[in-house]
């Protein structure tokens, strides 16, 4: 077992989900906003959690800081990455935090345990001129080579993650005022300015022979009605398939698996730092919320500087 997505255990599932973390689900949906892809790995992480805890014969509102330390231990031994065992553990620490703050637990035994040092990894970035390639890649003027382009156009240029990408809808699009609201972790709602290239893409999308054309003569769904980006079949477009959209350009582009959306995100915070944009610009506009998650592209950006200076300095090399 390597991380939360792997196969059911038969003897992970067998065992009943206690009541405690059905609240904890409950309170992190309704007061938190989590969204349900999140929630799905808390009980995924929590399934397995709990069916160790059986299999040690300690009950959940007796487990102590010697328990919370040797399930670690058992992650590590599974051959986990320390990235896969900190992220199980946060699903961990969250249901011994609510357990004490709602007295169903005296103290935390969470509390205290070292979790592992995860290495900060550099963003990998596109250059300015692989994303001109990228988006050069997209041939051709019919609804969905539109659609394609403003896709790549809009990813590039606000630093959308994907599922808030499929998430507009047309309404939140003020061409007039070239803004986008964006619904973030959390159901964070933030304004992201367009860029005159992206809006164009956009506007070219909503106009006749775009969007109209793949849009039915009766919706399914509401969601589907009020959706920016449509499938061909004239519903809301899925993470999946803007996934597809990506991946089918940059293929054409010769970027292959060194494309995903979130590198277009990447790239998007990257080249602004590059080119002097204030780090807590660049925070508001992804919508991250600690400054330090946005600082790790400042990273990027110097060793950007160190290889103009190695090479246009005449001592830099002596």
């Amino acid at each position: 077992m390597t991380g939360s997505g792997t196969e059911a255990d038969p003897a992970v599932e067998e065992v009943p989900l206690p009541l405690e973390v059905e609240e904890l689900l409950g309170w992190l949906r309704v007061e938190k906003g989590r969204s349900p892809t999140t929630l799905t790995a808390y009980r995924g992480d929590l399934r397995r959690y709990c069916a160790w805890l059986h299999g040690r014969g300690a009950s959940l509102d007796a487990v102590g800081e010697e328990d919370v330390t040797a399930y670690v231990a058992h992650l590590r031994a599974e051959g986990r990455a320390p990235s896969s065992v900190k992220r199980a553990m946060v699903s961990v620490r969250a249901l011994h935090r609510f357990l004490a703050r709602e007295g169903s637990a005296p103290v935390d035994p969470s509390a205290e345990v070292a979790l592992p040092r995860v290495p900060r990894g550099v963003p990998r970035a596109l250059t300015e001129e692989e994303v001109g390639a990228l988006l050069d890649a997209v041939v051709g003027d019919d609804a969905l080579a539109r659609r394609d382009r403003a896709i790549l156009e809009v990813l590039y240029g606000t630093g959308l993650r994907i599922s808030e990408l499929v998430g507009l809808s047309v309404a939140d699009v003020d061409r007039e005022s070239a803004l986008i609201r964006a619904f973030g972790k959390g159901a964070r709602e933030r304004i992201v300015p367009v860029g005159r290239l992206a809006m164009a893409a956009v506007d070219r999308w909503l106009a006749a022979g775009g969007r109209p054309l793949l849009a039915p003569e009766r919706w399914a769904r509401r969601a589907d009605a009020d959706a920016l980006f449509l499938n061909r079949r004239g519903g809301r477009l899925s993470r999946q398939g803007a996934w597809g959209v990506v991946r089918k350009h940059g293929d054409a582009a010769g970027l292959g698996d060194r494309l995903t959306p979130h590198v277009l995100r990447h790239s998007c915070a990257t080249h602004m730092l590059d080119h002097g944009a204030d780090v807590r610009a660049v925070q508001e506009l992804l919508g991250h919320a600690s400054i330090s998650t946005t600082q790790i592209y400042t990273l990027v950006s110097a060793d950007r500087l160190w290889s103009v200076y190695r090479d246009a300095h005449p001592r830099a090399r002596g």
